[in-house]
């Protein structure tokens, strides 16, 4: 069988668009997520490297409800290299129950990625671990610029158990002052 050339390039716009909010092998969204408590600044403690963060400090992300019932994404961070703060909106949505860690959000018009909360200080919402749709995206926030060793050391464990390569994360630092 021979699928139209109109076809296939739409069969294979909805796998790309399937594959961008997977959630990656090992990785599990936490299940009883109250998205109005996650809402709010982190702060990025660490993460692996990316070129949309590279040399980026001071890393925070503030999350706000929208009217549409999906949230706003304002990351920012002070870029050493440049001497200056940079910053990116986007917005988020549930991938299917809003109960679910599982988000996909987008910075760059109707392209979505996922954003996966796998581990969430369930009882007072002060740490987050998070990844994208597969391996090479993963960070971990915190609602403090300092987070707990104990919560560092369980997370790097949980990261490195889903196979995410944890000898390359970045320990962002949150408290440059020098500038």
């Amino acid at each position: 069988m021979r699928l139209a050339p109109q076809l296939l390039h739409t069969a294979l716009l909805l796998l790309s668009i399937t594959a961008c909010t997977a959630v990656p092998d090992g990785v599990q969204p936490v299940q009883d997520l109250e998205l109005k408590r996650y809402l709010g600044t982190w702060y990025e403690i660490a993460r692996l490297d990316h070129s949309f963060e590279r040399g980026l400090e001071q890393v925070t992300a503030t999350y706000t409800a929208r009217e549409d019932g999906g949230v706003t994404v304002t990351n920012r961070g002070y870029s050493t290299e440049n001497g200056e703060w940079e910053q990116a909106t986007g917005k988020a949505y549930p991938v299917d129950n809003p109960k679910i860690g599982h988000l996909k959000v987008s910075f760059f018009g109707p392209f979505y990625t996922s954003y996966v909360i796998f581990g969430l200080d369930q009882d007072e919402y002060q740490y987050a671990f998070v990844s994208g749709p597969h391996t090479d995206y993963l960070w971990l926030l915190s609602r403090q610029p300092e987070l707990d060793d104990d919560v560092v050391r369980r997370f790097v464990s949980e990261a490195k158990a889903a196979g995410f390569d944890t000898d390359a994360l970045i320990f962002v630092r949150q408290d440059v002052t020098d500038f």
